[in-house]
Order: structure tokens, then C-alpha cells, then sequence
């Protein structure tokens, strides 16, 4: 147990349980999140006995930062963990700020056939503390504020519910990290169940699909998930997501190299998500030496994002960072893993 697993609620019921007031909590949250101390030794306004119970049951533990590359508008970052496994986040610079992308597990049993992360199989969740150090971590590491979180990091993230969603609480907190919850976005491939269960949480907190294929048996074929949980259910549920919630929903997309990317596939994209709040981020795929799909090229990327805009499809083709580092999700942490 660390210090950063608790939100601020829940720190507050372990001062009452120990004969102390719910205040207290204020007071180490500031010294947490604002002053960012790393020894409780630190702290002047909270009396000796606390801070050894402090010490004893909730101690100031981060990630261990190991390894980061850097490429232009872009770091990645590799974690040990107190169990010596290892994750990864990255740091996306923008116009509008500082984007971080962030693990919620080690591993991912989604086994998604494209992406590095599910090639390896989950070892475990992270705990919610686990989550917020990397966030800190990356901030001590650029000396300055990140004004963004997204949750597509290693593993998924509606697999780790509970933690995730303290995660979110914590970042949100305005005496935590203070991030605006419309600044914040979980991604999820799909997990019905976990979808319907965060529709019902006040947290104004923006919702990414990771879909990749238009039709059933395509993405059967590259994402299992799909075979519990298929696209006519999947697309009912997100329907009752924005009736409840009114929020714009973003689906995401991977292009691959005649598998995903065809003039086809872009039309049945458009008339499944036709009349649905929600806007398409294009992604060219990253290439793994492990994996054999290959990236569309430009002309096809264009010709997909074309045939969307012409059916008054809200759509973007996300920026490309890292061509330079271990891009892809999980690939860091496979290099690591092997070597």
C-alpha cells in the first residue's frame, strides 16, 4: 500500500478510523500533490505520531523511472515496478499541452493480434498509486504541469476497473493533480458490462472505443474481445452511453495494411456509427518486429479519411509521434522483457 492508492475520501475515512479528523487529509494531499515530497520527514504542520502511522501503514512509494527515449514532441518512459515488472508511459507534446498515456496493467489479456501489449500475456493490475507515479514521474522528469490523460497505455484499462477509476479520482481531485475530467479519457475495446457500470458515475470523464474493424468477422479475426461482446451489442451499449451521458464518444482506429484500410471497410465504418455524437481518430500503425502486420501508406490513409468526411463523418488522423523510439504500445517494455 502507498500513499498515492488512496483518493482523498478514502484517506479521509483512515484518519477517522485512526481517532483523527477528516481535515487531515487536506493537509497531506497538499503535501503530496502540491509540495510533491518524497520522505514525510518533510512535513511541518502534522504532528509526530501521525506521520509514524503515516510511515507504517502508507508510505511514499513511485515507480522506478529506468529508461526514457526521446524523440521531437515525444518521450517514453519505462517503469520497474516493486515486483520488477516493468511498463510503460508516454508523453505527448501538443499545442494545447502536455499529454501523458498511461499502463493500467502489466500485460493485457484483450490479446488484440496488432498490438505489442496484448502479445503478452497480463501478469497483473496496477494499483490505482501505481497509476498516478507515472504521471508524477513524467512531471518531475519535464518540469512542468501535464494537462492530459489518456488511459491507452499497456493492458485495459475496464479490466482494472476499480483501480481506474480511484485513478481517476485522484488526478481529478482539485487538491490531487487538479486535471479537468474533460481532459481526461479511458479507452476501453469493449467491455460491455464496465461500459454501462461508467455511464452511471458523474465523472464527465470522455470515453474512447478502440473498434478497428467495421463489421463482425473482421474484428473477431484481430480483437477476441469481440466474440464476447460483438458490435451489435457493443454499438446498443454505446447508444444508451450517450442517452445517459450526452457525451461525444471517440472511435478508435488502426489502420493495417489491407486487412482494415480497404474503400469497404471505410463505407461500412460510416453507415455503423452514422447518426452517432462521436468523431473517428485515424491511427497509422505503429510496426513491431514481433508482429507482421504492416502499416497503410498515405495514399490509402487519405483515401479511408476522404470517404469518411464525404458521409459527414467527424474525423482526424491522430498525429504521429515517435518514429524515432519504441512507438508502439508495449514495445519498450518487449525489449526490456527479453533482453
Amino acid at each position: 500500500m502507498s500513499i498515492y492508492d488512496l483518493t482523498r475520501e478514502e484517506l479521509e475515512n483512515f484518519f477517522v478510523e485512526h481517532g483523527d479528523k477528516t481535515f487531515r487529509a487536506n493537509q497531506v494531499f497538499k503535501w503530496i500533490y502540491e509540495k510533491r515530497i518524497l520522505n514525510y520527514d518533510e512535513v511541518t504542520d502534522i504532528k509526530k505520531e501521525t506521520i509514524e502511522l503515516l510511515k507504517q501503514e502508507l508510505p511514499i512509494k513511485r515507480v522506478k523511472l529506468i529508461k526514457v527515449e526521446r524523440d521531437k514532441d515525444v518521450n517514453k518512459y519505462l517503469f520497474e515496478l516493486e515486483d520488477m515488472e516493468h511498463i510503460e508511459a508516454v508523453l505527448m507534446k501538443h499545442d494545447y499541452g502536455n499529454s501523458i498515456c498511461v499502463s493500467s496493467q502489466v500485460g493485457c489479456n484483450m490479446g488484440c493480434k496488432f498490438c505489442e501489449s496484448g502479445r503478452r500475456k497480463k501478469v497483473r493490475n496496477l494499483k490505482s498509486g501505481e497509476i498516478v507515479s507515472q504521471v508524477l514521474e513524467v512531471e518531475k522528469d519535464i518540469k512542468t504541469r501535464i494537462s492530459h490523460v489518456v488511459m491507452m497505455g499497456i493492458g485495459e484499462p475496464f479490466d482494472n476497473y476499480e483501480e481506474i477509476i480511484k485513478f481517476i479520482k485522484t488526478i481529478n481531485d482539485p487538491k490531487g493533480l487538479a486535471i479537468g475530467s474533460r481532459h481526461i479519457t479511458v479507452s476501453t475495446s469493449g467491455i460491455i458490462p464496465k461500459i454501462k457500470e461508467f455511464s452511471n458515475l458523474d465523472l464527465q470523464v470522455n470515453l474512447a472505443i478502440s473498434l478497428h474493424a467495421p463489421n463482425d468477422s473482421l474484428r473477431s479475426s484481430i480483437m477476441p474481445i469481440n466474440k464476447a461482446y460483438p458490435l451489435k451489442d457493443l454499438m446498443k451499449e454505446i447508444k444508451k452511453y450517450l442517452e445517459k451521458t450526452n457525451r461525444r464518444v471517440t472511435f478508435e482506429y488502426v489502420l493495417l495494411k489491407n486487412i482494415n484500410d480497404t474503400d469497404e471497410c471505410a463505407k461500412e465504418l460510416a453507415n455503423l456509427i452514422k447518426g452517432i455524437n462521436c468523431y473517428v481518430n485515424l491511427i497509422p500503425y505503429n510496426e513491431t518486429e514481433n508482429i507482421e502486420y504492416e502499416r497503410s501508406n498515405m495514399f490509402q490513409i487519405m483515401k479511408f479519411y476522404d470517404i469518411l468526411k464525404k458521409e459527414n463523418i467527424n474525423v482526424t488522423i491522430r498525429k504521429e509521434f515517435g518514429s524515432q523510439i519504441s512507438a508502439a504500445c508495449g514495445q519498450l517494455r518487449s525489449k526490456k522483457e527479453v533482453q
